[in-house]
């Protein structure tokens, strides 16, 4: 297990906006990551100052799928930054004909290996697997990263859990999982019926008490924060999504903490 001290934020966490951090410090300065892009670039650059990191402390970014809330400020990424973007080949695919994505993938995108394979993000520093979870994208997948051997799963807009999400959230430190609706809101909200559906059917998003069952899975010794991503602005509020899950972790030191929708979280030291 690594001793160096690693830290996380969320930039924005929903239908917003997604954009995650992970950095490992170092004697070379660290290495960093983003996954996904769903915040702008400048508000990239302000929140990364507000935490003591700048755009040099960021070398590559994951991507988990083409929706756009998770990919509307790739091509800026691209541009700007001209770091490793990593990506499933068919997601690579979908996203070089994608008007926003496609005139600047050349020259940065990588292609992640078959999903049993490590790939190195940041040699010496991540690495990273990644597994397909149900969404109704052309596809979407998940995270297992290993930064210095300490390990953290992220699946966001995941419909429902698999038995290959559960495998990778226990081994984790830290694991990132959607809880996106309480279904009673959903059901007495304003939102359509075919929506609702969408939602709930199983290619959609995880609900509270899925995210609560899925954890209670996948609670091993060993975990040591659970950040509750992706929760719905109308069906969902970050009271529901805790008290869903902290009877589940009840009598142990986990952290456990919902991600705001569209500021940025406090940075964690995990």
């Amino acid at each position: 297990m690594t001793t160096d001290r690693i830290v996380f934020q969320s930039f924005s966490s929903g239908s917003c906006g997604n954009c995650y951090f992970l950095h490992v410090d170092g004697i070379d300065g660290g290495a960093g990551i983003l996954i996904d892009a769903g915040v702008s670039m400048r508000r990239l650059k302000q929140e990364l100052l507000r935490s003591g990191f700048t755009f040099d402390n960021v070398d590559g970014v994951l991507i988990t799928h083409d929706h756009m809330d998770h990919i509307h400020n790739l091509g800026p990424y691209c541009k700007r930054m001209l770091k490793p973007v990593w990506m499933t080949g068919r997601l690579r695919r979908s996203l070089a004909t994608h008007w926003m994505t496609g005139p600047y993938l050349a020259g940065v995108v990588h292609q992640l290996s078959d999903c049993d394979e490590w790939n190195e993000i940041v040699p010496g520093s991540i690495r990273a697997k990644y597994f397909i979870v149900p969404h109704d994208a052309t596809q979407t997948v998940g995270y297992c990263i290993d930064l210095k051997g300490y390990l953290f799963t992220i699946m966001t807009d995941i419909g429902r859990m698999t038995d290959e999400a559960i495998g990778y959230a226990a081994k984790s430190a830290t694991v990132v999982i959607e809880a996106n609706y309480d279904l009673e809101m959903l059901r007495g909200g304003s939102y359509p019926v075919e929506l609702q559906d969408r939602i709930c059917g199983g290619h959609g998003h995880l609900s509270n008490a899925e995210c609560a069952e899925a954890l209670r899975e996948f609670l091993h010794p060993g975990l040591r924060n659970v950040f509750l991503c992706h929760l719905s602005e109308h069906n969902n509020t970050p009271q529901k999504a805790v008290a869903a899950c902290s009877p589940v972790l009840e009598g142990s030191k986990v952290r456990l903490a919902a991600l705001p929708r569209q500021s940025a979280s406090p940075l964690f030291i995990l």
